[in-house]
């Protein structure tokens, strides 16, 4: 398609866009009086306005069945996650049995690594991206010294080249082979936080797991984001928040990913706790733990509803649209506002360097060569809800579930406006 930078020519595409109604879906901050442009959905989705009710029936339930909320509400409490387990597996290509809820991310990375981190002698070195996200660095950091190891000699990172902004496949199947038989456990960022690269999981999943290694995905920035198929391609592990893509509120529970042969393994290490036994069984209090046949055997403790709920909320809209409608609007809106960004970068003799590669979701990084802090400054005063990220860059993320091509077309007229006043 021939785009245009014209407020005509995105109302066109707005018109023919097959999910513009789910606009309207979303509660919008508003900045001066006017609904903003939103692109951090990669840091925290806007608000579904069916998600209140959601939350008022737990609390309606609270308040009048109380402790009988467990088992008489109409979502009952003690199996309210397993709502989500069926719908969450097509959106990250899943076996229902294979996708749990509960905890936060960084928690349930360090429970999966309990089964998955196992150490040795000779096999102890774990694979990761350069600079990963801070919060998987604290938590390697911290499991490799639980083990008795020092992490200079125990986490590989693989580094960009020299003046490259992204990772290259081949380095990473390099660095699998040069650690060959030390390599414990390979886990990685399915989508990089900064730049928005989408790594080959298929392939490197396949290589480490050659090199007998376990290999897990952190997928913070790609659930509801990028096409996923953990179960094909035979994925060990992964975990997820659910704030970003997948719109459940701020902080709201984690998913996890098993892969189907650990399921019904009574031996596999594991924390384990109450919630995670078998339901059969689990009100005769018996002293020996029975896992649950699915991922719920990672579970410790019981859901946290309220937490849950919102999460549900979302994913009625995820099982409406589909991933493939999300996908192919995503790729076009993304394409819009990389165009446009050309076109501002013409228009003003500037020099903007989107460091994203195509192997990408939603998110362009942009690195503002010429500019400063001022202009992220200029944008979120003028209602573009945007994300700073030093040294000098702009993560831009249009979700497609709530952005507009209009909005792609006017934040390029701000983003000029910004820099010829800051030019001045």
């Amino acid at each position: 398609m021939q785009f245009e930078n014209t407020l005509q020519f995105a109302q066109k595409l707005d018109a023919a866009d097959k999910l513009k109604k789910y606009r309207d879906e979303f509660h919008f901050p508003k900045v001066n009086g006017k609904q903003v442009i939103y692109f951090t959905g990669n840091s925290l989705g806007l608000q579904p306005k069916r998600t209140q009710k959601f939350v008022d029936d737990v609390m309606a339930d609270w308040a009048n069945l109380a402790v009988e909320g467990h088992f008489y509400a109409e979502k009952p409490w003690w199996d309210y996650h397993e709502r989500l387990a069926a719908p969450l597996a097509k959106v990250v290509g899943a076996k229902t049995e294979e996708v749990s809820v509960m905890n936060t991310l960084s928690v349930n990375l360090h429970l999966l690594l309990v089964s998955f981190y196992r150490p040795t002698k000779t096999r102890f070195k774990i694979l990761c991206e350069e600079k990963a996200f801070p919060s998987d660095q604290y938590m390697l950091k911290s499991q490799v010294r639980f083990h008795g190891l020092d992490p200079e000699e125990t986490i590989v990172e693989v580094k960009k080249r020299a003046g490259e902004h992204h990772w290259r496949t081949e380095d990473i199947l390099a660095k699998i082979k040069e650690i060959g038989s030390e390599l414990a456990l390979v886990l990685i960022g399915g989508v990089n936080y900064y730049n928005g690269q989408v790594f080959d999981m298929k392939t490197i999943t396949a290589a480490g797991q050659k090199a007998g290694a376990f290999v897990g995905w952190d997928l913070a920035h790609g659930v509801g984001n990028i096409a996923l198929n953990l179960n094909e391609w035979n994925v060990d592990f992964a975990a997820w928040c659910s704030y970003k893509y997948m719109n459940s509120g701020p902080g709201h529970a984690s998913g996890i990913y098993v892969n189907e042969k650990y399921l019904n393994d009574p031996d596999i290490p594991r924390f384990e706790g109450w919630w995670g036994t078998k339901k059969e069984t689990r009100f005769l209090m018996k002293p020996e733990f029975e896992p649950m046949e699915t991922a719920d055997a990672w579970q410790i403790s019981n859901a946290p509803i309220l937490s849950v709920a919102p999460y549900l909320a979302s994913l009625e809209l995820f099982e409406k649209v589909g991933m493939d409608a999300l996908i192919e609007k995503r790729d076009k809106i993304v394409a819009y506002l990389e165009f446009i960004l050309h076109e501002i970068d013409a228009e003003v003799d500037s020099t903007f360097e989107i460091i994203t590669p195509k192997d990408r979701g939603c998110q362009l990084s942009v690195f503002l060569h010429g500019q400063g802090r001022s202009l992220f400054d200029f944008l979120m005063k003028n209602g573009v809800i945007t994300d700073w990220r030093e040294p000098n860059v702009i993560r831009l993320a249009p979700a497609p579930f709530y952005c507009s091509y209009e909005d792609m077309y006017q934040f390029g007229q701000l983003l000029k406006k910004g820099i010829l006043e800051n030019l001045n």
